[in-house]
């Protein structure tokens, strides 16, 4: 079972370093620290455990230190940056290892430019050596990236000519999308193996400048300190340590104080119940921060993140996610209302950021997901764009026999319209009311009012309304239909009816890029015996079949 749980003190593979509002990021991979037998991680080359290690900095810098206002990402080793995922690990993977292994890598190469779009947390890339493949895509995720001009040092997509795979972490898009790279000198790019160095590399807008040797690292200094002068940030202010996560039960059944996870792996459903506080809201800020990771909103967002990582690496063949709550909605509500009054802290800004970072998890799942409003629920404003974020949510119009729990309610606030966007760009409700805009209207309207079954079916908020007699067969009939499916075609029908509306770099990576490498991933010209991935480093060339499909 791989855990994506660690610290600062058990890293292998980074160094974290702080200079007043600067903090370095040193990659030094432990050549014989892979996660899995049969490789070894030289030149800085990476598996699925070099990143997570990476999330958990990058997690850590933001909560832990609001006084860092800009982060070096540079090597420890001499003369190369990072050689970036490994070929051994990739080629001796598992088809559904090298998929989410790609998935998870761009979700942090995505959360360090969320940490400098929206946290004023900027990341200077300093490359000394060379940056290939995977390691460049990792220096593009930075804002500002400076390359040694010592006739070595250089940045490569090699992907193409050497693997017969694509830069799959996001270096394509990145490339055209983010850094504006003309499309034609971006396929010179792209087929060629040695990569490209000096002023060339500014020219192509492959990097942000190129500095001598003797002057590098004088100028990384003075450019991270004038990132760093940019950021609103505080200064003062004393960080909330991220505290490892209480978790009990067994493999089937997952217990955190404020999430409960079961796994029937007969009908290859899991179900995720999220708990509303039991605590009353904080007097005030200060407060809040004294709890610090155990304040609900942020104690829920980190086990429901964790949660879901565990699925998706370690329960490859769980096809349906569940999705519950339980709880005081009026609870939910009130520390709703304290998030909103103080969003412009910077650590209620860090809670909501993470918040929106995970519920993207739910939108790029490779399952079926569904919602169950049950008595006792509690889906008020942002555990209600979990029902925005599913394929499907059914509401209990009353109750069940013989239960005297109320029948359940959903309820709207501000945190569903604006600060929660999906990778589109748009909130979940714009993207589920595209071409609507009275109906998005009419929900707007709804912000604060308990809706009945029947008045959130009537505004298009949940998808079916059921009675006690019709619901548990009409569930049992979803739930093994859905399983009956073939689970390839129900995740490009999934992920192609998710994201309506505009294309942005993050859609096109998890969408189209995803797609693409997913696909890659199993043809024999990538994997095959003959195929690059296994023959790479051996001295014989690939075979290709040579039909284009």
């Amino acid at each position: 079972m791989i855990s994506f749980q660690t610290n600062p003190a058990a890293y292998q593979h980074w160094q974290l370093a702080f200079e007043g509002p600067v903090a370095r990021l040193r990659m030094n991979v432990k050549e014989d620290g892979g996660l899995m037998p049969g490789y070894e991680l030289k030149l800085n080359s990476y598996d699925l455990g070099v990143d997570i290690e990476l999330y958990d900095a990058v997690q850590r810098l933001r909560f832990e230190h609001p006084e860092v206002k800009s982060v070096i990402l540079e090597s420890a080793k001499e003369r190369v940056f990072c050689a970036g995922a490994n070929i051994r690990m990739l080629g001796g993977s598992t088809h559904v290892h090298k998929v989410n292994f790609c998935k998870f890598t761009n979700e942090t190469r995505n959360s360090i430019e969320d940490a400098s779009e929206f946290s004023g947390q900027r990341y200077l890339c300093a490359i000394t050596g060379t940056a290939a493949g995977g390691g460049y895509e990792l220096a593009l995720a930075a804002d500002h990236i400076m390359l040694v001009d010592d006739g070595n040092a250089s940045v490569s997509l090699p992907e193409v000519p050497l693997l017969a795979v694509l830069p799959g972490t996001g270096g394509l898009t990145r490339l055209v999308d983010k850094r504006k790279m003309r499309r034609d000198l971006a396929d010179v790019f792209c087929s060629i193996e040695e990569g490209v160095k000096g002023q060339r590399a500014v020219d192509w807008r492959l990097v942000d400048e190129v500095v001598v040797s003797s002057k590098f690292q004088e100028a990384v200094d003075e450019r991270a300190q004038a990132i760093a002068g940019g950021s609103d940030r505080p200064d003062n202010e004393s960080g909330i340590e991220l505290e490892p996560l209480e978790i009990g039960g067994d493999e089937t059944h997952l217990h955190y104080p404020h999430l409960d996870l079961s796994v029937d792996r007969t009908t290859r459903v899991a179900t995720l119940t999220l708990k509303g506080p039991t605590a009353s809201v904080p007097d005030d800020l200060a407060a809040a921060k004294v709890q610090g990771c155990h304040f609900w909103p942020l104690a829920l967002i980190r086990e429901l993140d964790s949660a879901l990582l565990h699925l998706r690496t370690n329960e490859p063949e769980t096809g349906t996610l569940i999705f519950k709550t339980q709880g005081d909605a009026e609870q939910v509500a009130a520390y709703e209302r304290f998030l909103l009054q103080h969003r412009d802290d910077w650590f209620i800004r860090e809670i909501l950021l993470y918040l929106k970072r995970t519920l993207k998890r739910i939108d790029y799942t490779s399952r079926s997901t569904f919602a169950f409003v049950e008595p006792g629920s509690c889906f008020s404003g942002f555990l209600a764009d979990i029902l925005f974020a599913v394929d499907r949510s059914y509401m209990l119009e009353g109750q069940f026999e013989g239960d005297d729990r109320p029948a359940p309610t959903i309820r709207l606030s501000e945190l569903n319209f604006g600060p929660l966007p999906m990778g589109n760009g748009l909130t979940r409700l714009e993207t589920r009311f595209l071409g609507e805009p009275d109906t998005l209207e009419k929900a707007r309207s709804l912000i604060g009012e308990s809706l009945s079954a029947e008045a959130a079916a009537d505004a298009g908020l949940v998808t079916f309304a059921l009675d006690d007699i019709d619901w548990e067969d009409d569930i049992r009939f979803l739930l093994e239909e859905r399983a009956s499916y073939s689970p390839d075609a129900l995740t490009g029908m999934e992920a192609n009816l998710r994201f309506a509306g505009p294309e942005t770099m993050e859609t096109k990576i998890f969408g189209r890029l995803s797609a693409w490498q997913n696909w890659i991933f199993q043809r024999p010209n990538a994997v095959g015996e003959q195929g690059a991935l296994k023959c790479f480093g051996t001295g014989e060339r690939p075979h290709y079949d040579q039909k284009r499909v």
